[in-house]
């Protein structure tokens, strides 16, 4: 990913309060950008994370933080937002029932109106296609059209500017995320993965994404900093 050609150009930032995102958000404070930083609380199982992103947001120097608010917990469909479906504990073939349809579409339509207001042209997102969980909306190719989507949808698209979704972790494994974030100022305490973690933000430690973070710690030869119930 390129360095912003204007070290003081703004940038949106999705932060959920987790490991990629805080490590993104660092990311684009090491290339120079202002960065305004978006949580949405969006019907999810628990809001600890969003208690994270408020933190995290203000140690990583964001120029400001937002969070939003939308109810996909009403279009239902993922076992984050209904509580009905449970969480899967093992890995499984396929694309597991914790993805949340049209997330990252939503999410980062939300950021874009706001880069549009404040006349960013930079997006940041913290998706993975390596160490993930399968999910579609994660991949090169849901960036390279999104960013398509961007020209065509805004009036500053159509007067000619070019929004840029940066994903610098896109091709990174997680002990590669990991160890980044350690070295770019992240404090991986404060940093909340699990999909259900407890009011305090601790971890369960059985559901995938725990899995997944255990296995990257594992990985980088890094202490395990997680708070777990």
């Amino acid at each position: 990913m390129s360095r912003a050609a204007d070290p003081r150009g703004r940038a949106v930032v999705l932060l959920s309060g987790g490991l990629d995102s805080a490590t993104a958000l660092a990311w684009a404070r090491r290339e120079g950008f202002e960065a305004y930083a978006l949580s949405v609380a969006y019907g999810q199982r628990h809001q600890s994370e969003l208690g994270a992103a408020a933190n995290i947001a203000r140690a990583l120097g964001a120029r400001e933080h937002r969070i939003m608010r939308i109810d996909l917990a009403g279009i239902g469909g993922s076992a984050l937002t209904d509580w009905s479906i449970p969480l899967p504990e093992e890995p499984g073939s396929g694309i597991p029932v914790s993805y949340v349809p049209a997330r990252n579409t939503l999410l980062l339509s939300l950021s874009l109106g706001w880069a549009e207001t404040i006349g960013s042209r930079d997006l940041v997102i913290g998706v993975n296609a390596v160490d993930y969980s399968g999910y579609p909306d994660c991949r090169p190719e849901f960036i390279r059209s999104f960013e398509a989507l961007a020209a065509l949808a805004t009036k500053a698209g159509v007067e000619g500017a070019r929004f840029t979704v940066h994903a610098p972790l896109i091709a990174m494994s997680k002990a590669d995320i990991i160890r980044s974030g350690s070295d770019w100022g992240v404090d991986l305490r404060m940093t909340v993965s699990c999909y259900q973690a407890d009011a305090e933000g601790r971890a369960c430690g059985r559901c995938d994404s725990c899995r997944i973070r255990r296995e990257g710690f594992e990985a980088a030869g890094l202490e395990d900093l997680t708070r777990y119930a």
